[in-house]
């Protein structure tokens, strides 16, 4: 029997390396029980992006209706444009055993944590304004007007690390991975989700 799956709440200012590191520890994982939350939003596609895969891409008129409907488990608006993630699609993958990737700024998580308490929240942090910066200019795909915003942003973001059970600082980008692995395998371990994973073992460990 499976245990329930984990919601992980993942954070960080833009250029600090989170998505690298949620497709990284997905891609290593041979169980195909780590996924990310697929979420809807309204900006431009990027290069390379595909719907449904990357991003569920939608017009504005075609989100307010979904927030109408109830379907978000938690939406916000960034940069003005409109981000959202569906409640019932998550609590399915959940319930298979699945530990989903929430990919949301700290408002969003605050919401999150509001419904779901026991959801697991992740902050990643640059080792340093320096090292965000020139991360930012090396995309290449930003003015220096829109990187100055980011920066500014980012610092406000950085403020709410401490509203979170879990922080990483992507330095080494291996390092960095590593520990974000051993978070999610040490969740796995708490007695909880072990009793349940096991139960007829200890059953039968136990059986007089």
């Amino acid at each position: 029997m499976p245990a329930l799956g984990t919601l992980y709440i993942v954070s960080a200012p833009s250029g600090a390396g989170k998505s690298s590191l949620i497709s990284a520890l997905i891609e290593k994982n041979t169980n195909n029980d780590l996924q990310v939350s697929v979420s809807h939003t309204t900006r431009q596609p990027r290069p390379g992006e595909v719907n449904g895969q990357h991003y569920h891409f939608v017009d504005v008129d075609g989100f307010k209706s979904l927030i109408n409907d109830g379907v978000f488990f938690e939406w916000a608006e960034v940069f003005g444009n409109y981000y959202g993630t569906s409640r019932t699609v998550i609590e399915q993958q959940l319930a298979n055993g699945i530990d989903v990737f929430l990919d949301i700024d700290w408002q969003g998580a605050r919401q999150v944590k509001e419904l779901m308490p026991q959801a697991k929240g992740i902050f990643i942090l640059p080792p340093s304004r320096t090292e965000l910066e020139r991360r930012l200019v090396g995309r290449g795909t930003d003015s220096d007007e829109v990187i100055a915003s980011r920066m500014q942003k980012a610092i406000s973001e950085m403020s709410h690390y401490n509203e979170y059970d879990y922080l990483l600082i992507n330095d080494s980008f291996e390092q960095a991975l590593q520990d974000f692995d051993a978070i999610i395998k040490g969740n796995r371990l708490i007695q909880q989700q072990q009793a349940i994973k096991h139960c007829d073992m200890l059953k039968d460990l136990l059986a007089e």
